[in-house]
């Protein structure tokens, strides 16, 4: 046994002869220093190279053969060299490339990775970018995550078209979802909100696995979702993107940037669209997907000065849905139509500043925002009502201890909520107001990198909460990195708009008297590990995650048959979360990822210990993407074969219970082709292109109001194949118009 052990040893250090160098590079053109995407890292006598990320990190693995010349160069500025010697293993650069108009262009060629996992960061980061949003339909942010197999997207309901995520195996609402780090689709926007936001308006998304930073909050308690909308100094002049489906659903999106002046610029985004078509394929006498329109605008500033920078907006939508039964049996009945109206309101204001100090690695930033959201549903004759007023504020210092290597973060922060929500008999008013102060530290060193921190928060009803969390990396070798985290998470459940979607049905909602916070642990880590495939890049990243409830408002169906009962949690709730994904390029032009994902969520079902109903323990995933040689032609396929499920106890029409209390295994396809030409992009596809479809959804269709009705026993696609086309059309800024 011990030379098996020396035998891993010596595979997991075998490249420890040679190291990594690391750095960020920025560009200054003497007004601002911004990190350089896509810029080129090249050691002159080895021949080999890198290209920085987003945020102009890179990773090089030096050579044995040392010293070396490394050059950075991008387009646009002037190329930068720095002599690296032995000494110089695991060292961390930080290059300024100075702008130069007049020297000709260095030219950099960049294949831009859609979808990657940092392995610059401590934290298990994915970013899925602008150009990985391409590949679907995309039209809104429920359809963000169709190719990524770390999220999952369902309908929550047979009749509302309503979508959540589910992250971990968790419910979305154990997510933190942010909007460039500004808390989102939290409250009564928790619900129906994913279709809040066009696809067309996000510049990338990032998906943090874990406990989240404290910086950001105490309502991570399975992962993190933030949202980048395009950003008004570097968005198009115009973008427009016109769509259509077989649903009959169309949508208009546009985007358009400009620049007042040197400091000041801004950028609006709109979205319309609209669904007039009545649809009933399976012919249960009730509409496939809701009827409705939606109207969105975004409307952004930002300010660059010398010791300042700040930013100011409002987003806004009025999204207005009509579903149930189909038209003809209200003209034939109408005394006993089952109508689904769901009308949601929302706007908010958001400002951040941010001030650059005289040192210049320290820096104060504040982000403000302020919110009201109305929410009103109608499931046959149940009745949904929410009003909601929100503020938020979050002021954050940056600095260091003696080097780079060592930083940290200390700041306050503040929300206040107003909410009310009616259900039934049911009321679930409250105000909420919590301060709470953070601090963190940050550690990078050549191997060992670190990011340590607490907060504190007071809630006026559940008085003090504390949540520590942790997060370390550590290179194995250049290729390999292991990640480990472990923090705690809470939140105050809002029960009634969190479930809403289950008022599609006739059974009794009971509620403790006493909402207590759920309150979560989680655990868990990654590796990753990078290499050559017949000399082209590859990367494996196996990762697992377990999260145990200390308190959970559990959602049981299963304690009554005409009943469901909310309480807080008595007994055991955990979620086993294992994902393998592998990434492969072959050639320039062929891009391929396979998944593999266990799911183990259990909790306190009718007295007992059981599986979460309507999740699928397992998930397969597979997507592939191709661009010819000269990038007018991208083709685009991924497909998710899904296992079954359990399913919740239902009483059927006869009085008997249901015996089929496993969902069937069924795949889903998707495919996409793309054909660009000059500024416009034309573009067809299609979702559920094998068809499967559940069969009958809604148990009792013929009688809605009946005790039986019950069409939340959704785990499977509902319509059969969509098939969609659009158009994209972009006008880029000139340079002189920067």
């Amino acid at each position: 046994m011990k030379y098996l052990y020396t035998l891993l040893l010596c595979t997991l250090f075998s490249g420890a002869l040679q190291s990594q160098v690391k750095g960020v590079v920025y560009g200054s053109n003497k007004k601002e220093k911004n990190p350089i995407y896509g810029a080129k890292i090249k050691l002159l006598s080895a021949n080999r190279g890198a290209i920085s990320d987003e945020d102009g990190k890179f990773e090089l693995i030096l050579p044995k053969e040392l010293p070396d010349t490394l050059v950075f160069s991008a387009m646009g500025f002037y190329p930068d060299s720095v002599i690296v010697t032995k000494k110089d293993r695991f060292i961390s650069f930080e290059v300024v490339l100075y702008s130069d108009q007049l020297l000709p262009e260095v030219i950099v060629s960049v294949k831009k990775g859609t979808h990657t996992i940092s392995r610059l960061k401590t934290l298990h980061v994915e970013t899925i970018s602008a150009g990985e949003l391409r590949k679907a339909a995309c039209c809104n942010l429920s359809e963000s995550f169709e190719t990524n197999a770390s999220v999952d997207v369902n309908i929550t309901d047979a009749v509302s078209g309503a979508k959540k995520i589910q992250m971990m195996g968790l419910d979305g609402v154990y997510t933190q979802i942010q909007l460039e780090n500004i808390p989102y689709l939290r409250g009564l926007e928790s619900a129906f909100g994913l279709n809040s936001m066009s696809g067309t308006w996000i510049q990338s998304i990032q998906i943090t696995k874990g406990t989240g930073t404290v910086v950001n909050g105490y309502e991570s308690m399975a992962g993190l979702v933030n949202l980048e909308v395009k950003k008004p100094q570097t968005m198009e002049k115009l973008y427009l993107n016109a769509y259509i489906n077989g649903m009959g659903r169309t949508e208009l999106n546009f985007n358009a940037g400009y620049h007042l002046n040197e400091k000041w610029s801004g950028g609006v985004l709109g979205h319309a669209s609209a669904h007039p078509i009545e649809m009933d394929f399976n012919n249960d006498g009730f509409r496939d997907m809701p009827n409705g329109n939606n109207f969105a605008l975004l409307n952004r500033y930002h300010y660059q000065g010398e010791k300042m920078e700040a930013q100011i907006g409002f987003n806004s939508y009025w999204d207005q849905k009509e579903g149930g039964q189909i038209s003809s049996i209200r003209n034939t009945n109408p005394n006993s139509f089952y109508d689904v109206s769901i009308d949601s309101k929302h706007i908010d204001i958001f400002a951040k500043t941010g001030f650059f100090l005289k040192n210049p690695y320290n820096s104060f930033g504040v982000v403000y925002n302020v919110k009201y959201q109305t929410t009103n549903a109608l499931f046959g004759n149940r009745n949904f009502e929410g009003e909601e007023k929100r503020g938020y504020i979050n002021a954050i210092y940056d600095g260091i201890i003696g080097t780079t290597d060592h930083k940290f973060k200390l700041g306050v922060s503040g929300v206040y909520s107003d909410i009310k929500q009616h259900v039934d008999s049911l009321n679930d008013d409250r105000l909420e107001i919590v301060p709470g102060a953070f601090a963190e530290y940050s550690f990078t060193g050549s191997r060992l990198s670190a990011v340590v921190g607490a907060r504190g928060d007071y809630h006026n009803m559940f008085e003090f909460q504390f949540s520590p969390r942790l997060h370390l990396k550590y290179i194995l070798t250049e290729t390999t990195d292991l990640r480990f985290t472990v923090g705690r998470g809470w939140r105050v459940p809002n029960y009634m708009i969190d479930n809403v979607s289950l008022l599609a049905n006739s059974k009794t909602w009971f509620a403790p008297d006493t909402v207590l916070p759920e309150v979560s642990w989680n655990i868990g880590g990654s590796l990753m590990k990078e290499f050559k495939f017949f000399k082209q890049k590859g990367s494996l990243t196996l990762d697992f995650y377990h999260t145990e409830f200390e308190n959970q408002m559990v959602v049981d169906r299963d304690v009554l048959a005409d009943a469901i009962v909310f309480k807080n949690l008595e007994g055991a709730s955990f979620s086993n979360s294992f994902q393998a994904e592998l990434a492969l390029t072959l050639g320039k032009f062929v891009d391929i990822r396979f998944a593999y994902k266990l799911l183990d969520v259990r909790s306190t079902f009718g007295g007992k210990l059981q599986q979460q109903v309507m999740l699928p323990k397992h998930r397969g995933f597979f997507n592939i993407g191709y661009k010819t040689r000269n990038k007018r032609w991208e083709f685009d396929l991924t497909t998710s074969v899904f296992g079954n499920s359990r399913l919740p106890e239902v009483v059927l029409p006869d009085g008997s219970i249901t015996t089929d209390n496993r969902g069937d295994i069924f795949p889903l396809l998707n495919a996409q082709i793309t054909h660009v030409f000059h500024q416009w992009d034309f573009y067809i596809g299609g979702e559920n292109l094998t068809n499967y479809r559940q069969k009958n959804p809604i148990i009792d269709s013929e009688n809605p109001f009946s005790k039986t009705f019950d069409a939340t026993r959704v785990w499977a696609p509902v319509f059969g194949v969509n098939v969609y086309a659009g158009v994209r059309f972009t006008i880029e800024h000139k340079e002189d118009e920067l």
